[in-house]
């Protein structure tokens, strides 16, 4: 393209130089729907603030296994909320999300078994990425509470 091109371009408000809303924040109708995929877990059952996942670390309790760290902590919630710290020492971006993925599917499809009313952050460990995902599994839903509510005392 020539330069006489791109001015009768932008005089005509062709070309963007900011991006708008992503994608999935809004319908061309303005109403506001669901940031995330179909099937997947629903914002309101997402740790998502720094400030969350501190209070985990810092008020809960911890249990381990071989493939898993998970932190748990009463939020007085009727949902319980789960959030996992992928470390960068457990390799590549790939190897890294491979991982998030095997966690956030174990969690997706097990969440109505599990108790309500808790904050749960996962830290899973490297052998995770190339685990059985049954044997993932049995292991991470033997750390998670499961069954009954949370019940934190508010006197």
């Amino acid at each position: 393209m020539d330069a006489k091109s791109l001015r009768d371009a932008a005089k005509r408000d062709a070309t963007a130089s900011h991006v708008s809303d992503p994608p999935g924040r809004f319908d061309p109708g303005g109403q506001t729907r669901s940031v995330g995929r179909p099937g997947g877990l629903p914002p309101a059952y997402r740790l998502a603030r720094k400030a969350d996942f501190d209070a985990v670390y810092r008020e809960g309790r911890k249990r381990t296994s071989r493939e898993f760290a998970v932190f748990l902590r009463p939020n007085g919630l009727p949902v319980s909320r789960f959030g996992w710290s992928i470390k960068k020492t457990l390799g590549t971006a790939v190897r890294r999300n491979r991982i998030r993925r095997r966690v956030r599917e174990i969690v997706r499809l097990h969440r109505s078994e599990m108790a309500t009313g808790w904050d749960v952050v996962i830290h899973p460990r490297a052998s995770v990425a190339s685990a059985d995902f049954v044997a993932l599994r049995d292991q991470l839903l033997k750390l998670l509470p499961r069954g009954k509510v949370a019940h934190e005392s508010k006197e």
